[in-house]
């Protein structure tokens, strides 16, 4: 136990570098989150977490697959939802963008959400892809009742059923329909975030939205589970700073687990697979990895707390 809460802590210390300093033990990772003792008892809620950011190319579509991934690798049952019309989430688990196959028309009233789940590839994660048609969900649920309650009441029996331990939601780049759908439906919110001074725009306006969400009413629980600095560049001096400037802002929101910069991580994706699967010893692999049982263990402290 000692020796994994150690292991557990020098890769946390080594990542906030943005770099990993030494090899990655092999110890797999099931075993290491049993022995630290990570997990849920049984018979919790499915926790709904939703993966936004206003701002493109920060890492959202990376930090979702990657950390649906990664839960599914230590036991949990993990659904993907995939609200973004570019349908990114779904190729990068290897499937292909199906006319029908979205949660598109259920949106509409057509149908159920649980008869879109489609399985993957990797064991314990099941998905609801995309497809281009979701663009036209913005302009079409906006004309309908209860418009932004629409995929909470569709969520809602799929929660229900206990079939999954989490529901991640992938969304837009935008903070249109879609993603107020998926913030009115989830427990919590995470926030990627590039290490650049221009992706400090997104996480403002990100953050007051969820902030106007609470208060109007629309999901007052919804509660920022954290930030997670993506793309870390430790050549450059601008990245400790933009890491530096955002810890300063939101203190112990921001998860320690830096994401370091990967041209294997950014391949992973065109073969259909997240990066544990793809390069299981990439040190992007090891930091989504922590990052995932630093997730786990702020949702304990919350479970604890409650």
């Amino acid at each position: 136990m000692d020796f994994v809460k150690v292991t557990l802590w020098v890769e946390r210390t080594n990542f906030i570098q943005g770099k990993l300093l030494h090899p990655r033990p092999k110890i797999h990772s099931k075993f290491l989150f049993r022995q630290a003792g990570l997990g849920f008892n049984a018979g919790v809620p499915t926790k709904i977490i939703a993966v936004a950011n206003q701002k493109g190319g920060v890492g959202k579509t990376t930090t979702s697959i990657n950390l649906s991934a990664c839960l599914a690798q230590v036991g949990r049952k993990v659904l993907l939802v995939d609200l973004d019309p570019q349908a990114n989430s779904t190729s990068g688990l290897g499937l292909e963008k199906v006319e029908g196959a979205s949660a598109y028309r259920p949106l509409l009233g057509q149908g159920s959400l649980a008869d879109k789940i489609r399985p993957t590839a990797f064991e314990g994660l099941e998905i609801i892809p995309s497809e281009v048609d979701m663009c036209g969900a913005e302009v079409e649920i906006a004309r309908a009742d209860n418009h932004l309650g629409r995929l909470a009441a569709l969520l809602r029996p799929v929660a229900d059923t206990g079939r999954h331990d989490f529901i991640i939601i992938d969304c837009p780049p935008s903070l249109g329909i879609l993603t107020l759908n998926a913030f009115a439906a989830s427990d919590y919110l995470i926030i990627p975030l590039q290490c650049e001074y221009y992706s400090l725009e997104g996480i403002s306006m990100t953050h007051r939205v969820l902030s106007q969400v609470r208060q109007g009413g629309i999901n007052p629980g919804l509660e920022l589970l954290g930030v997670v600095m993506t793309m870390f560049d430790g050549r450059t001096r601008l990245a400790p700073q933009v890491v530096e400037e955002v810890r300063q802002h939101f203190g112990p929101l921001v998860f320690d687990t830096v994401i370091p910069r990967s041209i294997r991580l950014a391949e992973a994706p065109s073969f259909g697979k997240p990066i544990i699967h793809y390069d299981k010893y990439n040190p992007a692999a090891a930091a989504y990895e922590v990052l995932t049982g630093e997730l786990l263990d702020r949702l304990k402290a919350r479970e604890t707390a409650s």
